[in-house]
């Protein structure tokens, strides 16, 4: 199977109040978007990052955290175009493991999990930690056509709204899943929470 990966970083970082793709973090200080790419570049190895156009330095850190990288003025109107021009530029995968580059707290292991799903023949595969489920997600090629035409901010939440029958859980020991970083206070206040949670 060909299973790529999608790293949507098309964001604009508003609540955060500068790019947080170039904050460090974790234990190795590390940008944002270079944790976010290291774990999907080891699991899936084919990764693209879609990212707004002329973001040059988060570009050149993708690049050589081994990711492919889209420039699209897409990503401006919100996660779900970002995730349509991914798979529109990716349309001969047999599915996809999209994850946000604003969750770098996720495993390797985690994502190893989540393709082993797709390819065991999960049409939606997602981690869950503690009852809780969370990201990445993976998708199928059978659903190319939807996550094709998703628009807006709202991400592929309206497929899992709408097969529910299709997703398959993962069980995983990640609380990394659950954990985004929106403002410059989740980094210090979630650090001190194991499960990420608020």
């Amino acid at each position: 199977m060909s299973i790529r990966g999608l790293l949507l970083c098309g964001g604009a970082s508003v609540r955060f109040g500068r790019n947080k793709l170039l904050e460090p973090v974790g234990a190795q200080s590390e940008p944002m978007a270079v944790a976010c790419a290291r774990p999907l570049v080891g699991a899936v190895q084919r990764v693209l990052a879609v990212t707004r156009t002329g973001e040059r330095e988060v570009r050149v850190l993708l690049e050589r955290a081994g990711c492919e990288v889209m420039e699209t003025d897409r990503s401006r109107d919100g996660l779900g175009a970002s995730l349509a021009a991914g798979i529109a530029a990716t349309a001969d995968a047999s599915g996809w493991i999209v994850t946000l580059a604003d969750m770098p707290f996720i495993r390797r292991e985690t994502v190893v999990a989540v393709r082993e799903a797709l390819e065991a023949g999960a049409v939606i595969a997602a981690p869950m930690y503690e009852g809780v489920r969370g990201h990445p997600v993976g998708f199928g090629a059978q659903l190319r056509d939807e996550l094709a035409a998703l628009a807006g901010d709202a991400g592929a939440r309206s497929l899992l709204e709408a097969h529910p029958q299709l997703l398959r859980f993962v069980p995983v020991e990640d609380p990394g899943i659950l954990r985004d970083i929106d403002r410059p206070e989740d980094l210090i206040a979630r650090s001190r929470d194991s499960r990420g949670r608020k």
